[in-house]
């Protein structure tokens, strides 16, 4: 799927990395192991172009990624979202795959699984799950963001959005990665999905 010379991306990859890590205790984009295995996956499952949504600090990012700020990133999650998939469509992309930064071990096989799941089904929604649990990524058509835009607030993302909805692609990639959000540095994680 790369973006040939004149051709708009399929596919963009969403990089929700604007918070604060508050209970991390500091922004977890400036954990360069998670940010590099973050943009990896991206990259290399299929995305044609990756932006990153930065807000509370801001980082050095290759050439090839489209840095770009939520303003109102202190109201949550939803602020990535939205500021994310505004970009998306500014640069013509047709799917944003919704990703962020604290899942480490989801790798470009999970991301290319759940992107392709996406682009074969009629809805053009799909979202990795591992086990029972729902994850990331989130993969949505151009035609649904108008919708996630104006539906998304505080710290929730795409959930609400794809639980109201009986034809999103449920993705098991659990044999792929644990998909598990490291939300807390002593323990590692919570187990949650912020989808």
């Amino acid at each position: 799927m790369a973006e040939g010379v004149g051709q708009l991306p399929v596919a963009a990859g969403v990089l929700l990395a604007a918070g604060a890590g508050r209970r991390y205790g500091k922004p977890k984009v400036l954990v360069d192991e998670w940010r590099n295995a973050a943009l990896t996956a991206l990259r290399g499952g299929g995305c044609d172009a990756v932006i990153m949504v930065l807000g509370a600090a801001h980082v050095q990012l290759p050439d090839d990624v489209i840095a770009i700020t939520a303003s109102d990133w202190q109201a949550g999650l939803s602020a990535s979202v939205r500021a994310g998939l505004r970009k998306a469509d500014s640069i013509g992309a047709e799917y944003a795959v919704l990703h962020v930064i604290d899942t480490p071990d989801v790798g470009a096989p999970v991301v290319s699984r759940v992107l392709h799941r996406a682009l074969a089904s009629r809805s053009g929604l799909a979202q990795a799950y591992y086990g029972d649990r729902p994850g990331h990524p989130v993969v949505l058509a151009r035609r649904h963001w108008r919708e996630v835009i104006e539906g998304v607030t505080g710290d929730r993302g795409a959930g609400p959005f794809l639980r109201a909805r009986d034809d999103v692609e449920i993705v098991d990639c659990a044999d792929l990665a644990t998909g598990i959000d490291h939300d807390e540095p002593d323990t590692g994680s919570n187990g949650l999905a912020k989808t």
